[in-house]
């Protein structure tokens, strides 16, 4: 047996226009938007992905000098 409970709730207008306007798009009465949202907003956060570490590499020193415009365009050139 499932049971609910009713209950007033006061709601800024300009979310309520949103959500009647999500709720028709949905095809979903507003009682399952509020729920579906409240139960989201309920859930344990889910631990984020553990990110791999990017790799690193020696460069071997500075090879042209970023700062010369002639020696940056000789070096992409191959000269």
């Amino acid at each position: 047996m499932v049971f609910h409970m009713k209950t007033t709730l006061n709601i800024d207008d300009g979310v309520m226009k949103r959500l009647r306007k999500e709720a028709a798009r949905q095809g979903k009465t507003l009682s399952e938007m509020v729920e579906a949202a409240l139960r989201r907003s309920l859930e344990k956060p889910r631990e984020a992905a553990k990110v791999q570490p990017l790799p690193s590499f020696d460069g071997a020193g500075t090879l042209v000098d970023v700062s010369d415009r002639e020696s940056l365009y000789q070096a992409m050139e191959g000269r």
